[in-house]
């Protein structure tokens, strides 16, 4: 946005760095959505947060919603006079980058391979730590 004479404003600066935040948010949310899974090997509480994260996730992808974080990044770039873009954000910035356009369905695809081998990973890991703890509380005489 710009005053009478051109000039950039403090407000359009304020909105594109408001962008910029809600980019790096949109990033980080699906970031952690391919690998959150996998960091609850290490942290297992973090697995509710991903699984919510998952739930979303399909529910954006299967009732075709709108992310939140994408209308508050196409609001943003109307304040700061940037043009807005009809496309979402996996559209706009991941789609012809990271996988070809044309293969939107093998992206989901590997994406929920990748949660479903971390939640059997998470599995396998809890088991292991439950056991190991029922072995610690066993009275020593007993242990097999």
């Amino acid at each position: 946005m710009t005053d009478v004479r051109g000039r950039v404003t403090v407000v359009s600066v304020v909105y594109e760095a408001l962008v910029t935040v809600v980019l790096t948010l949109h990033f980080a949310f699906l970031a952690y959505l391919a690998v959150g899974g996998f960091l609850a090997w290490r942290w297992p509480r973090t697995i509710w947060l991903h699984l919510l994260t998952a739930v979303w996730g399909v529910l954006v992808v299967a009732a075709s919603l709108t992310c939140p974080l994408t209308t508050l990044e196409h609001w943003a770039r109307g304040r700061a006079g940037q043009a807005v873009s009809d496309a979402g954000f996996i559209d706009r910035y991941l789609a012809g980058v990271i996988y070809p356009e044309d293969q939107v369905w093998a992206a989901r695809i590997i994406l929920g391979l990748a949660v479903g081998v971390s939640w059997a990973g998470y599995a396998v890991v809890l088991r292991r730590r439950r056991a190991r703890k029922d072995q610690e509380h066993m009275p020593t005489g007993v242990r097999p």
